[in-house]
């Protein structure tokens, strides 16, 4: 006989769960006292459980695998929910394991009690609370099993505390196996046929592409056919930036060059990406009259944005090695001299892309020195916020695994996930967050979880006073009536010092360099703090060009 709860953890760790991040709470005490025996699965306490649940999701994107995040009845799943929410738009695997009311005070209105499994049912695959502790077990190699498959998401398991305890018999239950794909080879010839003969076609690279670890393939894929990539919306690493071949991505921002590019485009292959609103630039791309071809693991998620030509629910590696496999039959037309012209255009826009104000900081000036300045395998966490637009035009991410950002959009996901990144990495490198003022303070807390650990984690925030992209559409919308988008910051150099660390304040480009080179020099923790002017509201727009007249 074994305890539920101590079931549940070893089933988790045989499976591959590494990480379990949470705050702690008296409903789930089982389960802690559970992680203490499996010290396989590694226990960070965290400050805010939204903190742990961000953690969580850039743990998982890290490794493959999903990782737990704890809360307590209803206060700590709700603040678990935007880190939950975020896993779920970014098909990320994670097991939201929270704590409930014991069950002689169930459904009597108990202290914190909410009815967790509804609650979750919205922004989870699927919710559930185990009946007894027999069904433990069960229910939690269920969840794994659902967290994993198809397109990848979160799971939540909601835990009355008195079941944590209860012995059961020593489970027996196998993992099921990874679901073979496969992609016919008459679909495949039917792929390359409309591939070759497309006058400007265009491939799509989502995170499925990094979850099947096809990265290389792709690259290798586009190089035969000589057909450029962009990548979906904060999926920078999918596909090299230095690439010849790479049109950066599409997201919010994206110059003008590359939305024309893509408006052309007569055929466009989608591999791994579900084609949301950002990536589809506002669900203009695909144009009308452009075939699309859709892959992806989830034969739910293809064609259900626009309708598919060619619809193929397949593992995004397996796809490309036979797409890649069946191309070699056939002779590709030279676009060398189509793309060459099209890099030159953009290569222009991203050198012209400044905007000159009185004071403040260039972004991409900072952008740039991180670029140039860090190692190549360190990891970029983003926030949300108009300073995005930046990080994605001139980020550097020649490699998969080095930039996780949240495609639902939350603010406050930098710090969180940096921390997550560098306990991942053993910050063997700087993980470094990139976030507004807004954004940097909703969970700089957890620098107090960096600190405990004694982790390197640099943290580089876009100062302009304002919640800069409400600002922007309040200025389109209602120009010169401002409401609601002013905010204060305090001194953040004192702030990272208050954490152990150490701050740096930037008001000028020439101070850029320095700065980064001095807090990649610190092995703890460091803040820079970069002044940027609100008239430089994002990448190549000043705020006084967008205000309706």
């Amino acid at each position: 006989m074994i305890r539920s709860s101590l079931a549940a953890t070893r089933l988790l760790r045989d499976r591959g769960v590494k990480y379990a991040f949470g705050v702690p709470g008296e409903s789930f005490l089982g389960l802690l006292d559970a992680l203490y025996e499996t010290p396989e699965i590694e226990l960070v306490t965290c400050r805010h459980e939204g903190g742990a649940a961000f953690m969580a999701d850039a743990a998982a994107k890290l490794i493959g695998q999903p990782s737990i995040c704890m809360g307590t009845r209803g206060v700590g799943t709700a603040n678990l929910a935007i880190g939950i929410h975020t896993a779920y738009q970014d098909s990320t695997p994670m097991l939201a394991m929270v704590g409930q009311v014991e069950t002689p005070f169930r459904h009597r209105e108990a202290l914190q009690e909410v009815e967790l499994a509804p609650f979750l049912g919205e922004i989870t695959k699927w919710s559930v609370e185990p009946p007894s502790a027999s069904e433990l077990p069960r229910l939690v190699s269920e969840a794994y099993r659902m967290s994993m498959s198809g397109r990848p998401g979160p799971v939540g398991i909601v835990l009355r505390g008195d079941i944590l305890d209860e012995e059961v018999p020593e489970p027996d239950l196998p993992s099921t196996a990874p679901i073979e794909t496969a992609v016919a080879a008459d679909v495949a010839g039917q792929v390359i046929d409309l591939l070759k003969n497309a006058k400007q076609p265009v491939i799509i690279a989502g995170g499925g592409v990094l979850r099947a670890g096809a990265v290389a393939p792709l690259v290798a894929f586009a190089e035969q056919t000589g057909i450029p990539v962009a990548t979906a919306f904060r999926r920078l690493d999918a596909f090299p930036t230095d690439h010849p071949l790479s049109l950066g991505s599409l997201s919010f921002g994206t110059p003008a060059v590359v939305r024309e590019r893509m408006a052309t485009a007569d055929v466009i292959l989608a591999i791994g990406a579900r084609l949301n609103e950002t990536t589809t630039l506002g669900y203009t791309v695909p144009t009308p009259g452009t075939t699309l071809i859709h892959v992806d693991i989830d034969p739910e998620t293809v064609g259900k944005t626009y309708p598919a030509a060619i619809g193929i629910a397949a593992d995004a590696r397996v796809a490309i090695a036979t797409l890649a496999n069946a191309a070699q039959t056939v002779s590709w037309p030279d676009r060398s001299a189509e793309q060459q012209e099209l890099k030159a255009k953009l290569t222009a826009v991203l050198d012209a892309s400044s905007v000159s104000t009185a004071h403040g900081v260039d972004p991409a000036v900072v952008m740039r020195e991180l670029s140039r300045q860090l190692p190549d395998r360190s990891v970029l966490t983003s926030d949300a916020g108009n300073f995005w637009t930046w990080t994605q035009r001139y980020g550097s991410f020649t490699h998969p695994g080095t930039f996780l950002g949240p495609v639902s959009g939350a603010m406050g996901y930098a710090v969180p996930s940096a921390v997550a990144a560098a306990i991942v990495n053993d910050s063997a490198f700087p993980s470094v967050s990139l976030s507004g003022d807004g954004g940097f303070l909703m969970t700089a807390n957890e620098l107090a979880t960096a600190a405990q650990r004694k982790l390197n984690v640099i943290c580089v925030v876009f100062d302009n006073g304002i919640y800069g992209t409400i600002r922007a559409h309040q200025e389109r919308e209602f120009p010169g009536r401002v409401s609601g988008t002013d905010i204060w910051t305090p001194d953040l150099v004192k702030y990272a010092e208050a954490f152990g660390g150490q701050g740096f304040r930037v008001e000028r480009n020439d101070q850029a360099a320095d700065a980064i080179a001095a807090a990649i020099a610190n092995p703890g923790i460091s803040v820079i703090d970069v002044v940027v002017d609100p008239e430089n509201i994002s990448a190549g727009t000043a705020m006084s060009s967008i205000s309706k007249r």
